[in-house]
C-alpha cells in the first residue's frame, strides 16, 4: 500500500475487539449504534457484486477454497470473500479484489464498483468512505467456467 493511502486510512487503534473492529454512532442521549466490520465488509460484497463486469471476487487459490467449501451441507456462500475493511470511529476504507469478464473496460468497471460501494456503505452505516482501492486479480474468460465445472464434476467409473 502507498504511503498516501496509509496516510488515508481512517485511525482504527484501540477499536478492535475478539470479532473485529467495529463503528459505533453516537445515537446521542438515547445510546449508540455499532457496526462491525463484517456488517461493512458484506455491504461491499454485495454492491462490488452487483455491477456488471464483475464476475467473482477474491483470488484464484482464495475462490476455489471457498467454492469447495460452499459445496458442504450447511455452509452459506460468502459475501465478504475479496474484500477487506478498516474501519474508524466515522470513517472506512475498503481493499476488493475482483475478477472482470472479459471484453469489459477495466477502468469503467472499476469506477462503476467504486460508485457502488461508496454509495451503498455511506448510506446504510453513515460512515464516510475515503478509499476503495481495487485489484483486479484475473479475467474471466467465455467457456472458461465451464470447462472448470466439467473437470471438478466427479466422474464414474
Amino acid at each position: 500500500m502507498t504511503e498516501t493511502a496509509q496516510k488515508n486510512r481512517p485511525d482504527t487503534s484501540g477499536k478492535e475487539s475478539a470479532g473485529g473492529g467495529s463503528y459505533t454512532a453516537d445515537g446521542g442521549a438515547r445510546g449508540k449504534t455499532s457496526v462491525a466490520d463484517s456488517v461493512v465488509e458484506k455491504i461491499a460484497g454485495m454492491a462490488a457484486r452487483d455491477v456488471d463486469g464483475v464476475h467473482a471476487m477474491g483470488g484464484g487459490i482464495t475462490r476455489a477454497y471457498h467454492a469447495a467449501r460452499e459445496r458442504v451441507p450447511g455452509t452459506a456462500k460468502s459475501v465478504s470473500h475479496g474484500v477487506r475493511v478498516e474501519v474508524g470511529e466515522k470513517q472506512t476504507a475498503i481493499d476488493l479484489e475482483i475478477v472482470i469478464d472479459y471484453g469489459v473496460s477495466i477502468s469503467d468497471v472499476a469506477s462503476s464498483v467504486r460508485e457502488s460501494v461508496i454509495s451503498a456503505v455511506e448510506w446504510m452505516t453513515g460512515l464516510e468512505v475515503v478509499e476503495v482501492n481495487i485489484f483486479v486479480s484475473d479475467v474471466s474468460l467465455p467457456g472458461e467456467e465451464e470447462e472448470q465445472t466439467e473437470q471438478e464434476q466427479p466422474r464414474l467409473r
